[in-house]
This record gives C-alpha cells, sequence and structure tokens, in this order.
C-alpha cells in the first residue's frame, strides 16, 4: 500500500508586494491627475470670476464641492500655492527662452521683461491671485517673494537668468555690481509691471511693447535721459549707458 502523498501541498495565494505597491501606484497616479485637473479648472474660474474668488466659486465653477478643494489643497493658501507653482514655472519657461534668443545683454533684458509682461497680462486675474499669496500664520503674512512663498524660487531663478549674460558682459571685475543689480532689477520690473497691469486702460497708458522698452531703459541706463535740464556730464553719462 502506497500511503505517498502525491498531490501538491495546499498553498494559499496572498497579495505580493508588488502587486500592493501597483495598487498604491495607480491610485497616487490617479490622484495627481486629479489634482492637476483641480488645478487647471481653478484657473479657469480665476481668469473669468477674479482673483477674489471664493473656495465655493471656485468649486461651483469647477462643478464640483469646495469640500474636494479643501480635501486636495487645505485651504485656499494652499490652491493659491498649486496654481501659482504651475503658472510661475510657465512664465519662467517662457522668460528663459526669450532670454536665450536674444544677442546682447540688452535685447536679452527686453526680452524677458516683455515675456513677463505679456504673461502677466494674458490673466491679470490669475496672476494677481497667485501672487497674492500669503500664508495665514499667527506672525502675519509673509511677503510673496519671500523664500517660503511660491514666488521666492522664481525670481531667485529669474536673477539668476539676469546675472548670467551681465556677467558674460560685464567681466569678472564687476561680479560685486553683478551680486546685487539683478535683484534689484527684479523689483523695479515687478513694482513697475504690476503697477502697469492694474492701470485703467486709457490713451495714456503704455501698451505692452513701449512699456517693456521703457522699463528695459529704466534698468540699463535710469532716468538719466529723463532729467532736464541736463548738464553736458549728464548727457555724457546717458550715451555711455547705451
Amino acid at each position: 500500500m502506497n500511503l505517498q502523498d502525491t498531490h501538491s501541498p495546499l498553498t494559499i495565494e496572498l497579495p505580493t508586494p508588488a502587486s500592493s505597491d501597483g495598487r498604491s501606484s495607480r491610485w497616487q497616479s490617479h490622484r495627481e491627475e486629479r489634482r492637476r485637473e483641480l488645478i487647471k479648472q481653478a484657473r479657469r474660474a480665476v481668469h473669468v470670476l477674479g482673483s477674489d474668488a471664493s473656495m465655493e466659486d471656485i468649486a461651483t465653477a469647477a462643478g464640483t464641492s469646495k469640500s474636494v478643494f479643501y480635501r486636495y489643497f487645505g485651504d485656499k493658501a494652499g490652491l493659491q500655492q498649486a496654481v501659482g507653482e504651475v503658472v510661475l514655472s510657465q512664465m519662467q519657461h517662457r522668460i528663459q527662452e526669450a532670454a536665450q534668443s536674444a544677442l546682447t545683454p540688452r535685447e536679452g533684458l527686453l526680452a524677458m521683461v516683455s515675456a513677463y509682461l505679456q504673461m502677466a497680462d494674458t490673466s491679470p486675474n490669475v496672476y494677481t491671485f497667485v501672487t497674492s499669496y500669503a500664508p495665514g500664520d499667527t506672525a502675519g503674512p509673509a511677503h510673496p517673494a519671500a523664500p517660503g512663498g511660491p514666488l521666492g524660487p522664481f525670481f531667485d531663478a529669474i536673477a539668476d537668468m539676469i546675472a548670467t549674460p551681465m556677467r558674460s558682459h560685464l567681466g569678472d571685475v564687476r561680479e560685486t555690481v553683478i551680486g546685487y543689480w539683478p535683484k534689484a532689477a527684479i523689483g523695479l520690473v515687478r513694482n513697475a509691471g504690476e503697477q502697469w497691469l492694474s492701470t485703467p486702460d486709457s490713451p495714456a497708458k503704455p501698451d505692452q511693447e513701449t512699456m517693456a522698452r521703457q522699463i528695459t531703459a529704466w534698468l540699463c541706463v535710469g532716468i538719466v535721459p529723463e532729467l532736464t535740464p541736463a548738464s553736458p556730464t549728464t548727457k555724457l553719462s546717458a550715451k555711455e549707458g547705451l
């Protein structure tokens, strides 16, 4: 009598870590895709409704509930941060492309200023929505361009892009100047640009190209040509600046 068991031992199939990881990966991918879609819808809503649109307004325009936006972004500041990262990344890419096509440092500055104004002017509501971001902490709102805000890395990168052609043009002997000037230039571009964006349309308001050239002239020459009466020394300085 053969008592040897010729059958395979009974086994229980358990999910492998890989299959669990696969489901987790698919869920994470789905969540990221949903988040991107909500950001896109929020951007469209703000473009139409204005920069002061509430979470409820944005959710209604997106065809969902505000609880969905709160679940993905925490609060309105979180949504502003998320939209800002997308918008500012696109602006940075556009400005970088414009700068790379320039032949001289001044042309590079004009290209970057023009790209900045054009992108901001395309949707002033969205631009204001993302640049007005401030964390709601007890210490008070942080400046949007602070390291913790969405504008910090953006404007730091733009400052580096401005410094690169200037360093090539001026040489290492002007390294001290290059270290300070790009940050100051960014402040001028941003403040002048935002004032231009907020100015109501009128015959006195410069068009986008004129404003870009004016800002670039301020960066390269300052307001010396505007000073009257100008002394021979002042005129000479203005010509040298060009």
